[in-house]
């Protein structure tokens, strides 16, 4: 299945393009996004890590039809890519995202969450959704918490910042129409 644009009332959910790539390039690499991402994500970030990781994973990986990846652009600035959020097939890891510091904090992620989630159980019929996250990431727990997910599972992983305390999350379809 093509990834489709999605909206929620205040963000446009576009699907990754290889034109997003200066606007990724610009505002991905800084700490306090990067810190709590799986260790896979280079530090210090390359000058040319948006356009590997957009043409080299993330749009095969949509062509293949295992991950949808949408930039995140807020309604009221709709040339600004404030963040990414991706959905992947996967046993522990289908849902990830990161939203510039300058957006946090305004439940604008727990929005695209809410849309995404949406999409994987009601569009793509998905069982079971699962989020893995450092422990230290407090603000990603809160958007677990707050959708109906559940911890499930504590291991050690690694992390840009380093091997971390980190927790699995998830839902299932079921759990996930009941709050609706």
């Amino acid at each position: 299945m093509e990834t489709p644009a999605l909206s929620t009332a205040r963000l446009e959910l576009r699907p990754l393009s290889l034109s997003d790539v200066p606007h990724i390039q610009r505002v991905f690499p800084r700490w306090e996004i990067v810190q709590y991402l799986h260790n896979a994500v280079p530090w210090p970030f390359p000058e040319d890590g948006a356009l590997r990781y957009v043409q080299g994973v993330a749009l095969p990986a949509m062509a293949e039809g295992t991950a949808w990846h949408w930039s995140l652009r807020h309604h009221s600035q709709p040339e600004t890519l404030i963040g990414l959020i991706s959905l992947r097939e996967g046993e522990d890891d289908n849902r990830g995202f990161w939203l510039v510091p300058e957006w946090q904090r305004q439940g604008l992620m727990s929005e695209a969450c809410e849309c995404v989630t949406d999409f994987w159980f009601n569009v793509l019929n998905k069982p079971l959704l699962r989020a893995p996250k450092a422990r230290e990431n407090i603000g990603s727990r809160r958007i677990s918490l707050q959708s109906g997910m559940r911890l499930v599972d504590t291991r050690l992983a690694d992390y840009v910042s380093g091997e971390l305390e980190s927790e699995i999350w998830e839902i299932t379809r079921e759990e996930w129409a009941a709050r609706r």
